[in-house]
């Protein structure tokens, strides 16, 4: 069997378009050129290029766990936020497009201070903060242990001064801690996880996707014990469904937040919930 790189991508794109991938020549290079000590990018221009017998197996391998459903970001280890380069991997939910978002609005409102991102998963929203903000302190706080390891690993790689703490949502943050609260918490109902693609319910994390019978389970408790964690005039800014967000705002209010607004994202759609501390 001949070694060339052309020769292996024509390979797997046969493959992954076996595997039903919608893009088969596109994610064929992104996995070849992901492969620890593979080739380039700039390599790849050259189809002719030879690869090694263990560069070869390791693209076969890889192709086979995209063809059989697995996201590509776990396939290639690597997922892009904003502009962080991070470790993804089944540890952690893949970080979206829509969840950038929830950086902007803490920006936007806070400049200083203390922040926390409650469900780091990856650490991407916590990374990101402590890159781009300027912030006495970042919190990345989630409830799985593998997850943290995931965030602890991407916060080396970057240098990013951050704190990992161990914690069911807010229970491990001390009262008045905080200037800001940011989640991307999980929000659908246990009928909607059940319904998921299967690309998304085989592969990610159930604990970061479902969240009750109603799906607001995990956004009830932010913001409940937000308002213990948060200081008077601080934020809180959550990523909702869409169809959830007015309920979400609705509760807040009732729950005593101030400001409370409903932000739509990149697509259009409602999924930002953004509220302040009230005195009382």
């Amino acid at each position: 069997m001949t070694r060339s790189a052309g020769a292996a991508i024509g390979r797997a794109v046969a493959r992954l378009t076996q595997g039903d991938v919608a893009a088969p020549r596109r994610e064929a290079l992104q996995i070849l050129s992901a492969l620890p000590g593979g080739p380039s990018a700039v390599d790849l221009l050259d189809p002719s290029q030879q690869l090694s017998d263990a560069a070869l197996a390791a693209f076969d391998a890889a192709v086979d766990r995209r063809a059989a459903g697995e996201p590509l970001c776990y396939v290639t280890g690597r997922a892009g936020f904003r502009h962080l380069d991070l470790l993804s991997d089944h540890r952690a939910l893949i970080p979206r497009p829509e969840t950038e978002g929830l950086v902007d609005r803490i920006l936007a409102r806070v400049a200083s201070g203390t922040v926390a991102d409650i469900g780091t998963g990856s650490g991407c929203v916590a990374l990101s903060l402590a890159s781009e903000g300027r912030y006495d302190a970042v919190v990345a706080v989630d409830v799985s242990a593998a997850a943290l390891n995931l965030a602890r690993a991407n916060a080396a790689r970057l240098g990013a001064p951050i704190r990992l703490v161990m914690g069911d949502m807010t229970a491990a943050l001390a009262d008045n801690s905080c200037d800001a609260l940011a989640s991307n918490p999980p929000y659908l109902s246990d009928a909607e996880y059940a319904a998921l693609d299967r690309g998304v319910r085989d592969w990610e994390p159930e604990l970061a996707l479902a969240s009750g019978a109603d799906g607001l389970a995990a956004t009830d408790s932010l913001l409940r014990d937000g308002r213990r964690v948060v200081r008077v005039g601080g934020w809180i800014a959550l990523e909702v469904d869409c169809s959830r967000a007015a309920e979400a705002a609705r509760r807040a209010v009732a729950l005593g937040w101030r400001d409370v607004a409903v932000d739509t994202d990149l697509f259009g759609r409602e999924r930002y919930l953004i509220a302040r501390r009230s005195q009382r």
